[in-house]
């Protein structure tokens, strides 16, 4: 099978502008999550898929410049965008990884393709339902699932959030799930993506802590064990934990509560 692994990237985040530009230990936080991504022991290409827009001009000279590929596409369907990347290189299986996930564990991304690979699947993630930290997001789709959702998604978060059509409908696909090994569930409470100034600082302290040339990847475990110890690092971005695109579509979700998602608090509203 011809695997794709595609990072969605864009300067235009409306809450943190730029975010996948900011520094992270020397270099832009894109290259250091592209580096984790590479890390996992999965036979896939990967690929950046970005926007037309000239703001997304910076990440495709990036990505030349640490010799990523880089596909473009429309601005806002991302449903088309994935698409569109998957056809251009022949591919026969997709999995959608966010830019906002620099602490994504490359065992995770390993697990849920093992998963994937293990039987028949449509569709396999670790979010439907989540236990992982908030920033491990990993989607795999088959490209015939992916195109029927190209052909029939007609509602506007269903093409801006690339999966909401299958995941939705359980009866039409075979869908499968990845759950944290211990048991425990960590998507509520543990943030570590980036959308806000406070996730881009505790994201920065982790680096600080773990990154060395030498030893440039650090696991999950590794980060619960620091914020056991020092859990003030957690305090940092605590106000988001829980906080997601869910909450604004609650009424058009069939297997999403509310117990899935928080709102955004008012005193964390800038």
């Amino acid at each position: 099978m011809n695997t794709l692994i595609c990072i969605q990237a864009r300067m235009s985040s409306t809450r943190l502008p730029g975010k996948v530009m900011l520094p992270l230990a020397g270099a832009p936080l894109l290259q250091r999550m592209i580096e984790r991504v590479r890390a996992a022991k999965v036979a896939a290409r990967i690929v950046v898929i970005t926007s037309s827009m000239n703001k997304d001009d910076r990440i495709e000279e990036l990505c030349r410049a640490i010799e990523t590929d880089c596909f473009r596409g429309h601005p806002t369907d991302l449903l088309d965008r994935h698409y569109q990347a998957a056809k251009h290189y022949g591919a026969s299986v997709i999995a959608k990884i966010p830019s906002d996930c620099p602490l994504i564990d490359p065992s995770v991304i390993e697990k849920v393709f093992q998963h994937f690979d293990s039987t028949r699947f449509d569709y396999v993630s670790n979010l439907h339902p989540a236990t992982y930290p908030d920033g491990n997001d990993v989607e795999i789709v088959s490209f015939q699932a992916l195109e029927t959702a190209w052909q029939e998604a007609d509602r506007s978060f269903e093409r801006e959030h690339t999966t909401p059509f299958l995941w939705e409908r359980p009866e039409r696909f075979r869908i499968g799930n990845v759950a944290w090994e211990t048991g425990m569930n960590y998507s509520m409470s543990h943030r570590w993506t980036i959308d806000y100034p406070n996730d881009y600082e505790f994201i920065r302290e982790i680096y600080d802590h773990f990154w060395r040339k030498e030893r440039p990847i650090f696991s999950s475990r590794e980060i619960l064990n620091l914020i056991e110890k020092y859990p003030e690092i957690a305090t940092i971005n605590a106000g988001y934990a829980g906080v997601n695109w869910y909450r604004d579509h609650l009424n058009d979700l069939r297997t999403v509560t509310s117990e899935q998602t928080r709102p955004l608090q008012p005193e964390f509203i800038t």
